[in-house]
């Protein structure tokens, strides 16, 4: 008789091993300021050489009359610079708008978009926040890709991004 493993297995016969998670937590913090804004961030992972490797995320103000809002997006200056003056937003998967104070969750799966099949490799995850009438803010993060065991890495922002959490998982 044939015994059936629970679904937390992945069986392979040469075959690839079960695809590998990225969680990602990203802090905005309450600003006590007289004219608040929303700010503008991009989150990508980039290889050793700084050319991006994927976009995970891109947050803006969307509700703009006519595009207006995607005139902004050149104040997240590296990732402009790197990736963002290349696309067309929106970015299916990746954009979207802008969010409130507080923790954001962002997960990913090895093999899906826009993970896609990262190579495995040296790879850092950059959040870069730019808020009108604000400051602006890069923060991160090096990690190695496939993680051969559950990782938890971290950084701090200082004014317009909070803590940023990632956890790799095999």
């Amino acid at each position: 008789m044939r015994r059936l493993l629970p679904f937390a297995f992945c069986l392979t016969v040469a075959a690839p091993a079960c695809a590998a998670d990225m969680n990602l937590t990203v802090e905005i913090p309450e600003l006590k300021v007289a004219e608040y804004h929303r700010p503008y961030v991009a989150v990508w992972i980039e290889r050793e050489d700084h050319t991006v490797a994927a976009n995970l995320a891109v947050w803006y103000d969307v509700r703009k009359k006519d595009g207006e809002g995607t005139k902004w997006l050149k104040d997240m200056r590296q990732w402009w610079r790197r990736t963002g003056r290349d696309q067309t937003m929106p970015i299916d998967g990746v954009s979207g708008a802008t969010r409130p104070a507080g923790q954001h969750q962002l997960r990913f799966t090895d093999g899906k978009p826009p993970l896609g099949t990262l190579a495995p490799g040296h790879y850092e995850i950059v959040v870069e926040a730019a808020r009108e009438v604000g400051g602006h803010e890069t923060q991160r993060i090096a990690f190695d890709w496939p993680a051969k065991a559950s990782t938890h890495l971290s950084a701090k922002g200082s004014a317009e991004l909070g803590q940023i959490n990632l956890d790799l998982n095999p």
